[in-house]
This record gives structure tokens, C-alpha cells and sequence, in this order.
């Protein structure tokens, strides 16, 4: 995290143990992170630095130091949900051309030390276009060959796509076309209706957008894992405490009650809120303030765990 007045990982696991939190995203393979980790039970979807990937993607020998560096240290004590390569790459970029080849050079290294991790990346919104309704959804232009190819990727070998979803920005973007309640999650009806399916909140539209775009691209049975979502309490007009307790309570009781989005209602969508802390170190405004507690370990607001 972007801050430094941040308490130990020894007491940040503590405090997810005692807030029953069971899974957690890591940007990066901090050991100190790694080591307050083992043995507590939560399950851990683990990063690659963008910067890591070209490395990766062009020596096998770097991917196979990677996950003998970062996982099988740690893999009897800890379980790794995913390996996040890279995250919100821009495809077309410099970086996009080294996704499959890193993706795939992690996969050969962990089927080396046979241990059993699905590989995947963190995509965003700028993959997408013509989002309105969600089941017109596609890749933009410049990056539907590579998405589609990665979309494969997850398909042959049956690994998720993890997502950042963000109905706070997605809105701050719109706010003429865009009802707040829609983008909260508190809307008392639906609001778009998209053929047979009716969309009461705007995460269930921008997800399913994503598995529209997946079956478009040869990517039918790939799960969708939202590695980010949240809402910030302060630095914006709509970034206020009640805003971010309202959206952030209603997807904790939906993970909670494992529901699932009006397209894959039988699958329990998994969401991970961002982010734990707020963070000092980074822009003024909204991105200093998307987290659930202070540095001190407090709640910036009640969360139902």
C-alpha cells in the first residue's frame, strides 16, 4: 500500500482474523505480508508487479525463480486463490505484449514444482466498450486480439478473470445518465432492463458486461473474481461516509449471501473491497481515502462482516 504510517502485517492479519475476514488481495509478494499470513486461514489472491512482467515473459528461468521466490515457500501454509499478473495493463501498451507470454511462463513454473494455482491478470474498464446495455458489451477495438486471447487462456485451463469494478468512478464519469441509488446498490427496483434481465445495481451490469464480452470471445465458462470495488468517504461530492458505508455494507451481505449477478445468478459472485487502509501517500482526494480503516486499526465506518 501507497502509505507510512501503517501497523505491522502481524497486526493487520489480527485484525482481518478478528473481523472474520477470510480473503485478501496482495499487490505485491511482500514476505513480511506472506510470513503474518501463514497459517491464519485467509486465502490469498497474490500480485505481479507490472514491471515484473517483461522479465517473466521472456525468461522461463525468471518465472521459475518467481514462484520458487513467492509461493513455495509459503504454498503448505497459506492458500493461494490466484496469481494476478500484472494489474490494469493498458492493451493496447509496451506492457500488454508481455501478458500471455508471463502468464504462461508462471503456469509452466508451477506445474514444474507441481503446485496448483490458477494464473490470470486484473483487467479494467478501459478493456471494454459499447457497455450499455450489459449484454452489448465487447472488447474495445485496439484490444479485443489480445483480451481474446486471454480470455482463451482462462478458458483452456479453466482460470477466473479478475476484474476491478468501480460503480464510484463509473458514475463520477456519468452522473447525468447515472442514478446515485443505481451506482450505491440501494436502488428499490430495476433500473435497466436488458432483455429478460433487470439490473437493480450498477456492479451486477458492469460484471455481467464482463461475462458478455467473455462469451463473445471464446471465454463461455470463465468466472469472473471482482479483485476491487469500493467507495471513498471523503475528497468528492458523492465521496462521503454514508455514500461508502452504503455501497461497501451491500457488498459484504451480498458476498455473505453469495449471490450472484442477473446473468450467472447460481454462482456466488467474489468480491474484494479496496482497500484496508487508508492510504497517505497517495494524490489528494479520493485515492488517500477508499479505506475501511485508519492507520490506527480503527473503522473509518461499521462494516458487517
Amino acid at each position: 500500500m501507497v502509505a507510512d504510517n501503517l501497523p505491522p502485517p502481524t497486526q493487520v492479519v489480527e485484525l482481518m482474523k478478528s473481523k472474520n475476514i477470510t480473503n485478501v488481495r496482495l499487490f505485491n509478494p511482500n514476505p513480511d505480508a506472506l510470513n503474518a499470513l501463514r497459517g491464519s486461514g485467509i486465502s490469498v489472491i497474490i500480485g505481479v508487479v507490472n514491471l515484473d512482467l517483461f522479465n517473466l515473459a521472456s525468461f522461463p528461468s525468471a518465472a521459475n525463480i518467481w514462484v520458487q521466490t513467492n509461493i513455495a515457500p509459503y504454498e503448505a501454509d497459506i492458500t493461494f486463490r490466484c496469481i494476478a499478473a500484472g494489474n490494469e495493463i493498458p492493451i493496447p501498451s509496451e506492457l500488454s505484449g508481455y501478458l500471455i507470454p508471463a502468464m504462461q511462463n508462471l503456469k509452466a513454473a508451477l506445474d514444474a514444482a507441481n503446485i496448483k494455482i490458477p494464473v490470470s491478470t486484473a483487467g479494467y474498464g478501459l478493456w471494454l466498450d459499447n457497455t450499455y446495455p450489459p449484454s452489448a458489451t465487447t472488447w474495445s477495438n485496439s484490444g479485443a486480439p489480445l483480451v481474446g486471447q486471454i480470455a482463451q487462456f482462462l478458458q483452456d485451463y479453466k482460470y477466473p478473470m479478475l476484474v476491478n469494478v468501480y460503480p464510484f468512478f463509473a458514475y463520477s464519469g456519468n452522473p447525468k445518465d447515472i442514478k446515485l441509488d443505481y451506482a450505491l446498490g440501494n436502488a428499490t427496483g430495476v433500473v435497466v432492463q436488458d432483455g429478460d434481465l433487470g439490473y437493480t445495481n450498477l456492479l451486477d451490469a458492469m460484471v455481467d458486461g464482463w461475462y458478455a464480452a467473455l462469451e463473445k470471445s471464446g471465454g463461455p465458462d470463465v468466472e469472473i473474481i471482482v479483485v476491487e470495488t469500493g467507495w471513498p468517504s471523503a475528497g468528492a461530492d458523492i465521496a462521503t461516509m454514508e455514500n461508502a458505508h452504503t455501497h461497501n455494507n451491500l457488498v459484504a451481505s451480498r458476498v455473505h449471501a453469495g449471490k450472484g449477478t442477473p446473468k450467472r445468478p447460481d454462482s456466488p459472485l467474489d468480491i474484494y473491497l479496496f482497500a484496508m487502509f487508508n492510504e497517505d501517500q497517495k494524490p489528494g482526494g479520493t485515492e488517500q481515502n477508499f479505506g475501511l480503516f485508519h492507520p490506527d486499526m480503527s473503522e473509518v465506518y461499521p462494516i458487517d462482516w
